[in-house]
């Protein structure tokens, strides 16, 4: 225990380190782009109201986490960095309110461990790399919970308002589901210690009231942008309220799979997504549920039913929703991390220790291993380099600590991750983004001296409507391009190489800027990591100047 505490602000470091790396790193199609650039509009436009993506009004999303990277292109441009950022920062505060939580509910020797799970699991490093609302949203719902838990015993009116604040930042990021993560916990444990009084606290249905004047903003924007406008077409649709669709179609409407949005919804698909995505920590998980399943009669969690119920309840409704994603399991980290740190806390015997440290070695050299194969077989990263720098980390992870306990579980869970994604971030993720078309081509142009309009012409990019400079038109048929054309000679057209000979046979003259090599890097497959078969994957797309041939 002491030479963990004594460690922990190392682990810490290192954990907060391994996740900055991936600020450094571009912005990954399809849903990291498509929010920068329904962000960078809201810059370019000045327009904080309407939010626009895929060339049209845009209803998927609330516009919280829009508003947080718009202010910070405001602040640092429109980069990269800046729209990662932000969400680096609400990591940051999601990593204090777990802590917080934890020492609150149980101690900080809990606390330090439950944070160094929640700063090294897998999908969470992963969610600092390839930014969406997940972090954002994380934060925000453990720091409600954590402000809650301090409302509860405290009478101190600003946790209470802080409560609602957080609350309905996390609604205006995610939708009204989120007050299930932030409430279902204190609402289980009200029942389970038969606090009935609980239910008809004024101060609750006043906290209820404060998030729905909080959400204000979102719900006027909505207003504005669709009710108002029933001729908007969203959704192949006329007539959709925007209003309607917060509150009910982009969450009960999922659930249902009765919305515009829909999917094939698995009861068992954030069981096995968990497994990997909780990464090196979710077999522990797995042990410390089925321990707290066996030992119900005899051990009475009490004030834990907080954590252990918004998990609960937040896992069977993503397992029941119709629309399932595997980031969506990010928002109970926290919750993953308090309950794995409370078992472990727990162990006494070494013998437990010592099985539980060869799992973690076990993951730690199929981790290195993976990572040697995937650099010599893909050739997308020097695999020798590789294994000089990874090989010798693994194996001080392995022999620094002898004594079998905490601090060497940690340790090579820690190195897992650490290893994992000092291979991804600085060696894999920038080669592979070089076969992001719309990016390396956004970039090309920006860097022109001449000053050439960029547009899409039947091939829809985000990444080159987020990294091409300005506002990005798309055009879909011929008549929109000969008007293109007539209101601008000098424009840069991002189109497929197949598309050059259609350009051709309907009177086109076309100049090849650049090409680049385009494949879908986001959902990798053997043929395109084979070095060999590689090209056979790959698109050509090109930047093309267009003139029409005079008749």
């Amino acid at each position: 225990m002491k030479q963990f505490e004594k460690l922990f602000p190392y682990f810490l470091f290192a954990g907060i380190l391994i996740n900055a790396n991936g600020l450094i790193n571009d912005i990954l199609e399809p849903d990291g782009a498509l929010y920068a650039t329904i962000s960078k509009h809201i810059v370019l436009k000045n327009d904080w109201v309407n939010l626009i993506g895929n060339g049209s009004d845009w209803l998927d999303k609330p516009h919280f986490h829009f508003w947080i990277s718009a202010i910070s292109f405001k602040l640092f441009g429109i980069t990269p960095f800046a729209y990662k950022f932000p969400a680096f920062v609400f990591w940051l505060a999601g990593t204090f309110f777990t802590y917080k939580l934890t020492e609150e509910i149980y101690d900080s020797y809990t606390a330090k461990i439950a944070v160094i799970m929640y700063t090294f699991s897998l999908h969470g490093i992963l969610n600092n790399f390839d930014v969406r609302a997940e972090p954002y949203l994380t934060a925000l719902s453990i720091g409600a919970i954590y402000f809650f838990y301090k409302t509860t015993v405290s009478n101190k009116w600003y946790y209470l308002i802080l409560t609602a604040v957080l609350a309905a930042c996390a609604v205006m990021t995610k939708g009204i589901f989120v007050l299930l993560t932030i409430g279902g916990g204190f609402i289980v444990y009200w029942i389970i210690s038969k606090q009935w009084k609980q239910f008809v606290n004024y101060r609750w249905w006043l906290l209820l009231v404060l998030i729905l004047l909080f959400i204000t903003p979102e719900l006027y924007c909505l207003y504005v942008q669709f009710d108002l406008h029933p001729e908007k077409v969203v959704f192949e649709k006329t007539n959709v309220s925007g209003l309607k669709f917060f509150f009910w179609d982009s969450q009960f409407g999922r659930f249902f799979n009765t919305g515009p949005i829909r999917g094939n919804g698995d009861k068992t698909f954030f069981l096995h997504t968990t497994l990997w995505a909780f990464l090196p920590w979710s077999i522990l998980l797995y042990v410390a549920v089925f321990k707290l399943i066996k030992n119900r009669k005899t051990e009475t969690p009490g004030i834990k039913w907080i954590i252990y119920g918004s998990a609960i309840l937040t896992f069977i409704l993503f397992s029941l929703s119709g629309f399932q994603l595997p980031h969506y399991i990010v928002i109970l980290f926290p919750q993953f991390a308090i309950i794995s740190a409370d078992y472990l806390a727990k162990i006494q015997t070494e013998r437990t220790f010592k099985n539980i440290s060869v799992l973690q070695t076990t993951l730690l050299i199929m981790a290195l291993a993976a990572i040697c194969l995937l650099a010599f077989f893909s050739k997308l990263a020097n695999g020798i380099l590789v294994s000089v720098i990874s090989v010798p980390l693994v194996v001080v992870a392995m022999l620094s600590i002898k004594k079998y306990g905490t601090t060497k579980i940690m340790t090579l869970g820690a190195s897992f991750s650490f290893v994992l994604f000092l291979f991804l971030h600085n060696f894999f993720y920038p080669k592979l983004m070089e076969y992001q078309a719309g990016m390396e081509a956004g970039k090309w142009l920006a860097q022109q001296k001449d000053s050439l309009a960029p547009v899409m012409f039947r091939s829809f990019s985000y990444s080159f409507e987020f990294y091409a400079p300005g506002f990005i038109k798309s055009i879909g048929n011929f008549n929109d391009l000969d008007n293109f054309l007539k209101t601008s000679s000098n424009g840069a057209i991002f189109t497929s190489e197949e598309s050059l000979p259609e350009l051709t046979s309907h009177g086109y003259y076309y100049n090849i800027l650049k090409d680049f090599p385009y494949f879908h890097v986001s959902m990798l497959t053997g043929k395109f990591l084979n070095s060999h078969t590689r090209a056979s994957q790959l698109e050509r797309m090109v930047l093309v100047t267009v003139q029409k041939r005079r008749i």
